[in-house]
């Protein structure tokens, strides 16, 4: 638990639970025992809750093998001309021998490949993305992405010069209905 919880457990709960056991023990009521075993069963009830919430809620922690798979921009983030196309003429992939195929497109025929390699960094919990690319490559891939990571998933942001943000997602090409 954090640093709030154990002050208020020493400075509050403890002294609280104290009294009433002892007006308990004098006054011989069952009330006050009561008290002390709801105020117990509530704290043990507020730790089981925090505890199971905090793992199922908690942000996808990533490692090099999440990133592995097939990724397109992702149209449901923004929606509209630019985005769809973006999705027709950019995708890329990253395979477990660490090389990573972007791909200039357009629709399903692909027009120029760049290739390159891929590291990873864990600065924190989480692995970060590093990408090595051979030269010359594409404008969209001359930074690093930043990665988003949400409880169950996550997604890739480029800066390109020419686009800005360009976010892409795990999944499949498919032409667009």
């Amino acid at each position: 638990m954090g640093f709030g919880f154990n002050l208020g457990m020493i400075f509050i709960i403890l002294p609280i639970t104290g009294i009433l056991l002892l007006i308990w023990l004098i006054s011989k009521k069952a009330i006050f025992g009561k008290i002390v075993l709801g105020i117990w069963s509530l704290i043990l009830l507020l730790v089981i809750v925090g505890s199971f919430s905090n793992r199922v809620l908690k942000k996808k922690e990533l490692s090099k093998s999440d990133y592995y798979g097939e990724y397109i921009i992702d149209r449901d983030y923004f929606s509209g001309k630019q985005a769809d196309w973006q999705y027709n003429h950019f995708r890329f992939k990253i395979l477990s021998n660490d090389s990573i195929y972007f791909y200039s497109t357009e629709n399903q025929n692909i027009l120029k490949t760049y290739k390159g390699t891929i590291t990873k960094v864990k600065p924190f919990n989480s692995e970060r993305l590093i990408i090595k690319m051979e030269q010359p490559t594409n404008h969209i891939l001359t930074t690093n992405p930043t990665i988003y990571r949400e409880i169950w998933d996550f997604f890739m942001v480029f800066n390109s010069p020419k686009f800005h943000n360009m976010y892409f997602k795990k999944g499949k090409w498919k032409p667009i209905q």
